[in-house]
């Protein structure tokens, strides 16, 4: 009996099972993809890299948002630099005006310049509300909310330099603290046709209302870019087929031989008193040195970007 149940079990393992067939997948296969997807789900197309670069920015503001904790709105205030603001084409939000203020011609000034923009809110508050919100600065009656500026990602300026089949000019600036000089960068770049300026997220000089009033509005057409790492923003450049051009007392050739400058570049420009730093001169594919035959040691950054911007223009005419 033991013996008979044994073998028919073992009958039983070893019976043949069910076959593995296609599973349909042949006539997968057969099926049509679809329809063609939408231009802004297309890897390369124009509309993808312009719904990227509004993600890109979005992600920004959430970030900045992130590590501010609260709005990173800054206020101009007193009344010569508000009405400043307000004629040079600082973006605002809203233009606050103390109550029962005594006008005098400057906060006439302010309140026209304000009404005919129209994209700027009046607000008449108390002096007390405008001491808390100026943490009790002088405001003299008035102060202008400026918005956070919107910086590009770095890759934008490129795309839009290649998109538009032109050579990439671009500006990096290395340890330059100074917003005017920002300004007056971004300002020279917008008259030699460049595609933006690139500057670090630490330790560097941001879009403020006084590199807005510097660039003279030309920062509404110039974007500026933030860099998380310099260096490593510097090294795919490189990979993308520009060439890093940084200026330097010590550089080893003469701006007016650098031929490089009438191909897509980047020129990097340090700080009036420490120049590059050490990773970021290393980077550089060329250091290269104004002739200064009157004896100035260094040049600020405004000026200097300017001559190498000219330079630029002059051999791509």
């Amino acid at each position: 009996m033991a013996g008979n149940s044994e073998r028919r079990n073992r009958r039983t393992t070893q019976k043949k099972g069910p076959q593995i067939g296609s599973g349909g997948q042949r006539r997968r296969g057969l099926r049509g993809k679809g329809p063609t997807p939408p231009a802004e789900a297309r890897t390369g197309h124009a509309k993808k890299r312009a719904a990227d670069l509004k993600a890109r920015k979005e992600a920004g503001r959430k970030a900045q948002a992130r590590r501010s904790g609260t709005s990173p709105s800054e206020l101009v205030v007193g009344r010569n630099p508000v009405v400043e603001a307000l004629r040079g084409g600082v973006p605002a939000g809203t233009l606050y005006v103390q109550q029962f203020l005594d006008s005098d011609d400057r906060v006439t000034d302010a309140v026209k310049l304000a009404m005919e923009r129209g994209d700027v809110h009046l607000l008449e508050a108390p002096r007390a509300e405008l001491d808390r919100i100026t943490g009790g600065l002088n405001h003299q009656g008035l102060a202008l909310q400026v918005p956070p500026y919107e910086y590009a990602h770095p890759d934008d300026l490129t795309a839009a330099a290649f998109d538009a089949d032109e050579d990439p000019l671009i500006v990096a600036l290395d340890g330059v603290t100074d917003p005017r000089n920002l300004g007056a960068v971004v300002r020279s770049l917008t008259a030699f046709a460049g595609h933006g300026v690139v500057v670090p997220e630490r330790r560097a000089a941001g879009m403020t209302a006084g590199a807005w009033k510097t660039s003279a509005g030309t920062a509404a057409r110039t974007p500026v870019a933030r860099a998380t790492n310099l260096t490593r923003t510097l090294k795919a450049y490189q990979k993308a087929g520009l060439t890093v051009v940084g200026l330097a007392a010590d550089g080893e050739a003469d701006l007016g031989d650098v031929d490089a400058l009438g191909g897509p570049v980047v020129v990097v420009v340090g700080s009036e008193g420490k120049g590059l730093s050490r990773l970021v001169g290393e980077t550089c594919d060329i250091r290269a040195r104004i002739p200064m035959p009157g004896g100035a040691e260094s040049l600020n950054a405004g000026v200097a970007a300017g001559i190498v911007l000219y330079e630029v223009a002059r051999r791509r005419a």
